[in-house]
């Protein structure tokens, strides 16, 4: 079976078990080369030095019988001779007169023994003509000397004391004789000695060269094994990884090569696995994105507690109409209705959608969505919904345009316009519907108010009408007017009404003349001062001609001027249909 197609703790141990083989060898090695060592090193300290110590010792026992001997010719040629100190001279003489031979039969000995040990490297024709230079020195020596004794014990006897002493000094002129071939014996021996020092010398560098060259070699190998594993287990991790990063950035169209049959292969292919399913989910998510917002859909997967059990929030409703709908539609094919209802919403969708906006639902030509938490900030629900507004109106002329050219005709029979309401205010959240079927949505109060709002910019001829509780959320970072107080179907308690003129500082001179010249009329018309109200309305429309709410206001005071208001009128106006 291939080493990549094991599993990992195969691998880790297998790489482990190598590792151990190999120090096992290297201490082996080791162990048999200091071994060998050790047999050249007791060799020298147990054979080698002590022969040679031995050699030494003959010359010295050699002296010391030379030394006995002349002392014994002393005590006999004194005057009177003094018999008890030769007698113990002899004594001494003959002590060690054999110590010389049994020095030298040592030293023979361990010399033998080194040429007899095939375990160990030697100069063996070396030792052995060492060992024969020393038996034939000896014994020339001790035959010499046993006749120049006892000629020297005659004389001395006889009182030949001249004699005596030419025979002492003969056998000083052999001791001196043989002292000289012992020297060069024990030269040739320390040579031995060196060589032999050498040897074991040269045999630890051998070990440790060897040993260290084993070692390197069973660290790259080990290193190399470690590598060779571990970039096994290590590439398909980095693959791994890659498709992982891959995953976090919504990617799902990259899968990984399964090279290894161990748990990390496994691993990757069940990553395969779930690439694929992710793959379908999101193209589920996306099919599915189609008919229900996305941030809905990711509220339902990520939090699905809340999308069923709901929650009581304040949040922002925006109702969105397309003015002259029916009046378009009548004369229109199926097909190219469904083609410009399709073009409508996709190019009223996108300021929604980019401006964080949930788009609940398409209701015929309407769109109804909604900012709030947890999709938006809380403080920054009604800003986000009037830029949403004003995003939408801006896109009302190139749509106008782009209209007749999608249904292959020069102009519309109707142009198309946006009527948008906003309302801000606690909601409930959650899913509505059946056991069948769901729908994630919002209802109450803000609701219907935002769309009644979207219905009464036909009364005052605007486009984005708003709540007072919207207005007071957005404050000044839009540019707002006052319309009318107003009770819309369904409310007992009228409220101010807002239209939202344009952006934060984007208000052209004409625009900010208008405004100002409606609030007077505004606060004159309240008062029933109606010839105020109309002269300040007036004033309005020549600032910005067909301005719809001052004509609406001017159209109520002449009404007014026909049927006055109840004693008891507070300045509002109630709607009494949708």
């Amino acid at each position: 079976m291939p080493l990549f197609n094991q599993s990992i703790r195969r691998k880790i141990v297998g790489i482990a078990l190598g590792l151990i083989v190999l120090m096992l060898i290297t201490s082996i090695l080791s162990m048999v080369m200091s071994s060998q060592v050790g047999i050249l090193l007791d060799e020298l300290t147990n054979r080698y030095i002590p022969a040679y110590g031995h050699l030494a010792r003959v010359n010295i026992r050699s002296l010391e019988r030379a030394l006995a001997l002349r002392r014994m010719v002393i005590a006999k040629t004194q005057i009177p001779p003094d018999e008890e100190g030769f007698a113990a001279r002899l004594r001494i003489f003959r002590d060690t007169d054999p110590l010389v031979e049994q020095e030298a039969d040592a030293a023979r000995k361990l010399i033998n023994e080194i040429i007899n040990d095939t375990s160990t490297p030697s100069d063996n024709a070396a030792l052995a003509r060492i060992e024969t230079r020393i038996e034939n020195a000896v014994t020339e020596l001790s035959h010499d000397l046993a006749e120049e004794d006892a000629k020297l014990l005659k004389e001395l006897d006889a009182k030949n004391f001249a004699g005596a002493r030419d025979t002492l000094a003969h056998a000083d002129a052999l001791r001196d004789l043989f002292t000289q071939r012992v020297d060069a014996i024990r030269g040739d021996m320390l040579k031995q000695v060196y060589a032999s020092t050498s040897t074991v010398i040269s045999h630890q560098r051998q070990a440790i060269i060897i040993s260290g060259i084993v070692t390197l070699l069973a660290a790259v190998v080990g290193f190399a094994f470690a590598l060779l594993v571990s970039g096994g287990i290590t590439r398909p991790v980095r693959l791994l990884l890659a498709g992982a990063r891959e995953v976090e950035a919504g990617r799902f169209d990259k899968s990984i090569a399964v090279s290894t049959q161990d748990e990390i292969g496994e691993l990757a292919a069940a990553f395969n696995r779930m690439i694929e399913q992710l793959r379908h989910n999101e193209r589920i998510r996306e099919t599915f994105g189609r008919y229900i917002d996305p941030k809905i859909v990711q509220g339902l997967i990520d939090r699905p507690e809340v999308t069923i059990d709901g929650q009581r929030r304040v949040m922002t409703i925006m109702f969105c109409d397309m003015s002259g709908f029916t009046a378009m539609s009548e004369g229109m094919t199926p097909r190219g209705l469904v083609k410009v209802m399709n073009h409508y919403f996709t190019v009223m969708s996108a300021p929604i959608r980019n401006n964080r906006g949930v788009i609940d639902k398409y209701i015929g030509d309407a769109i109804m969505s909604y900012w709030g938490p947890p999709f938006v900030e809380a403080d920054e629900q009604a800003l986000l919904a009037g830029q949403s507004a004003i995003d939408m109106a801006e896109q009302v002329p190139a749509l106008q345009k782009q209209l007749p050219d999608l249904l292959g005709i020069r102009t519309m029979p109707v142009l198309c316009d946006l009527r948008i309401g906003i309302a801000t205010g606690e909601v409930l959240t959650g899913s509505i519907g059946s056991e069948l079927m769901m729908s994630f949505t919002v209802m109450g109060d803000a609701v219907n108010l935002a769309s009644r709002l979207e219905a009464v910019n036909k009364v005052y001829g605007t486009r984005i009408l708003i709540s007072q509780a919207t207005a007071e959320a957005i404050g000044s970072r839009l540019e707002l007017r006052e319309i009318d107080r107003l009770a819309v179907v369904g409310q007992s308690v009228p409220q101010p009404v807002f239209e939202v003129m344009g952006r934060g500082g984007a208000l052209a001179a004409p625009q900010e003349s208008l405004r100002a010249h409606y609030a007077d009329g505004l606060s004159a018309y309240r008062s029933r001062r109606f010839d105020d109200a109309r002269t300040a309305f007036n004033a309005a429309l020549e600032s910005v001609p067909g301005d719809g709410p001052s004509q609406a206001m001017l159209a109520r005071i002449a009404q007014f001027e026909v049927t006055p208001p109840a004693a008891d009128w507070d300045g509002a106006w109630r709607m009494e249909s949708k």
